[in-house]
């Protein structure tokens, strides 16, 4: 397979894992019991943590494909494509606030990204 299908599988399931904990975490509110058996009644009621760790799994095995078919030095730097993805995301999707300098490291880890690709 492509090392470029990892990247996207990759950066496609890190993004969703990763906004599915936000929001999930900002529905939830602030916890005050940190009891083991609390902690994990209440990650295991919440469909949303469960299907992020799902992703996240995802994520890590098509990694693991990912490093058997390119070196280091190019999927590191691809997969940080999720960064990219996440701000815009946070922005549109979670009416988070990013400030200019985010915006401006974002560009950068893009242009990065680019630079990898020729």
């Amino acid at each position: 397979m492509n090392a470029w299908i990892y990247v996207a599988i990759i950066v496609v399931s890190t993004v969703v894992s990763d906004l599915l904990q936000s929001w999930e975490m900002k529905r939830q509110g602030e916890m005050t019991n940190f009891g083991i058996g609390h902690l994990l009644k209440t990650l295991l009621s919440k469909l949303p943590l469960i299907a992020s760790v799902v992703f996240l799994a995802v994520s890590f095995y098509a990694f693991l494909a990912l490093l058997q078919v390119a070196d280091l030095s190019f999927a590191v730097p691809a997969t940080a494509l999720s960064l990219v993805a996440e701000t815009i995301l946070a922005r549109l999707l979670l009416k988070e606030r990013v400030t200019a300098t985010r915006w401006a490291g974002t560009a950068l880890v893009a242009c990065g990204v680019y630079l990898i690709a020729l």
